[in-house]
């Protein structure tokens, strides 16, 4: 029995919807406390991961010895730390590659441009977790309410057609419970696609600044071994 217009409230249209509808409410309000809890999760992630990007690159552009740099996040690097996450792998497979006697200077660097763009990949990877689940949110969300709607009033009008005459008050309730699974879906469509439009552009970004530090830290790497092809050519 639907509520009279004059007693209809938004709890009551929803604990007298059907039981289809109200699991479908059940959906988007699942989907929504998901969404909120990725958007702060991954919120934080991509905070702390930029502010850890600069200042690792304040300590890589002030001069400090490559060598250093590396052997002080030897002991662990904070996962966050996408940026100097990347350093260690580039660095690491310089240092293991110019140990080989006889390689010439171009593999090396060769090497170390493949073992850079491995982590760059792994960075984005994981810079990029939970961006499917909110775009998938985003897009699906209001289709499911619009489902509910349109099964709502569908019943609405089923019981339309066993009353002799139709007024407001027995039309308004049924559509009234059947509009609100659309307004749930929008409700956890809107943040879901703004968050995932602006997390989007910041993990560009972030990739944007990841392969140009790779190509920096290759260019200082191309210049120790020069300087070491150097020393050596005066040496001898």
């Amino acid at each position: 029995m639907h509520n009279t217009f004059e007693q209809m409230t938004v709890w009551g249209l929803i604990s007298n919807a059907s039981l289809l509808v109200q699991a479908v409410m059940l959906i988007l309000l699942l989907a929504s406390l998901l969404s909120w809890y990725l958007i702060i999760q991954r919120s934080a992630v991509l905070r702390r991961n930029e502010r850890l990007m600069k200042d690792f690159q304040l300590r890589f552009r002030s001069g400090h010895d490559l060598a250093k740099l590396y052997r002080e996040g030897s002991d662990g690097v904070d996962e966050d730390a996408g940026l100097q996450q990347i350093f260690q792998a580039g660095y690491h497979e310089f240092a293991q590659l110019k140990r080989e006697p006889g390689i010439a200077g171009e593999l090396v660097i060769d090497g170390v441009e493949r073992s850079l763009l491995v982590a760059i990949s792994e960075q984005e990877e994981r810079l990029e977790k939970g961006l499917p689940f909110l775009a998938t949110v985003g897009s699906v969300s209001p289709y499911i309410g619009l489902f509910g709607t349109v099964w709502g009033i569908m019943n609405s009008f089923i019981g339309l057609s066993q009353v002799q005459q139709a007024t407001l008050s027995t039309v308004a309730p049924g559509i009234a419970e059947a509009l609100i699974a659309t307004a749930i879906g929008l409700f956890a469509a809107i943040p879901a696609v703004i968050a995932y439009n602006r997390f989007s552009a910041r993990v560009a970004t972030l990739s944007t600044r990841y392969y140009g530090f790779g190509n920096e830290l290759q260019a200082r790497l191309h210049r120790k071994l020069h300087a070491a092809s150097s020393h050596v050519s005066a040496a001898a």
